[in-house]
């Protein structure tokens, strides 16, 4: 989902996220060529780099709004690296053959190729963390747990039709905003921040995560292909019954009927069409409000931050709903 980082209007973000690129090209060079070339495939197709940003707008809201220390561009690249191994690895669960804009890495090399350069760069990003602390360390480690729970917990519900609304937001807590979450709080721990307002831009990112999936979820079902740029209706196709689908199911049960194993292309775009015209996806938009809304509260609540830091993160969330439309 496209996300517009010059909606923060931070001045040194851009220089900043420069030298979490020139970090994160360093940190997964390897003097075997092969294992190189594999690693920096994906990051050199490119990206939003959403969670070095957070990591630095966190710190920026902390720290007022200059160049970043080189802790805050360092936790930058760690969550980054995450964010990258998490894309090597569900690749190989979706069986995907693009990723952004080029031949995802199962796809170009193997499966087997794509797991073990997602776990190197997931030691690569732990390896990042540990020279920033304990702390970084173990909260790294705490979130690569997270992000394997969320995606486990999504597996066990493929093509479920009676996955609840409450497993559906574990699912995604542990796959999407924990590491939202992270990003934020690294931010908070290299600028030395005080544990009540480290704990609220934690509770920003972590909110701020839900929405993000949740409109993404929703685009889905809402947008078309050319908007995406992946195939829409994709979770359908998968097997995966997303917040939008599952209240229309509760809505409509005449669409159970429809669902619960693997559709045509002609099913799955009937399935989109009910959903959007019951009100699905109007449900889902409610609670990525009550997300948004969340995460404003969490902001407005902490002490010692720079407001005009905060008032570019809080238009990014809200950005989020904007997007959706």
């Amino acid at each position: 989902m496209l996300v517009n980082l010059e909606t923060l209007g931070l001045a040194p973000l851009t220089d900043d996220l420069a030298r979490v690129e020139v970090e994160l090209a360093s940190t997964v060079r390897n003097p075997d060529a092969f294992l190189s070339d594999v690693a920096s495939h994906l990051l050199a197709a490119g990206g939003k780099r959403l969670r070095p940003a957070l990591t630095l707008a966190s710190y920026y809201a902390v720290c007022g709004p200059e160049r970043a220390s080189d802790g805050a561009v360092t936790g930058g690249a760690s969550v980054e690296l995450v964010h990258l191994g998490s894309l090597h690895h569900d690749d190989v669960i979706d069986e995907a053959g693009t990723r952004r804009g080029v031949p995802s890495v199962n796809a170009r090399w193997s499966n087997i190729v794509a797991i073990l350069s997602g776990d190197y760069l997931l030691a690569r990003a732990s390896s990042l963390a540990a020279s920033l602390g304990a702390d970084v360390a173990g909260l790294l480690a705490a979130t690569i747990g997270e992000l394997c729970r969320g995606q486990v917990l999504e597996l066990q519900h493929l093509f479920d039709l009676d996955r609840s609304e409450a497993a559906y937001l574990s699912a995604i807590e542990g796959k999407t905003a924990a590491l939202f979450a992270t990003s934020c709080r690294i931010g908070g721990l290299v600028a030395g921040v005080p544990e009540p307002t480290l704990d609220a831009l934690t509770s920003f990112g972590n909110n701020l995560g839900m929405c993000f999936q949740i409109i993404d979820d929703v685009l889905d079902i809402s947008a078309d292909e050319a908007e995406l740029g992946k195939p829409a209706g994709n979770d359908i196709t998968e097997g995966i019954y997303t917040l939008p689908l599952i209240y229309a199911m509760a809505d409509e049960p005449e669409l159970r009927k429809l669902l619960g194993g693997p559709v045509s292309d002609e099913i799955r775009d009937e399935v989109r069409d009910r959903v959007r015209s019951s009100g699905g996806v109007d449900r889902a938009l409610t609670v990525a409000q009550q997300h948004v809304n969340a995460a404003d509260e969490a902001l407005a609540g902490a002490a010692g931050l720079d407001r005009a830091v905060v008032d570019s993160l809080r238009q990014l969330v809200g950005g989020l709903l904007v997007r959706s439309n």
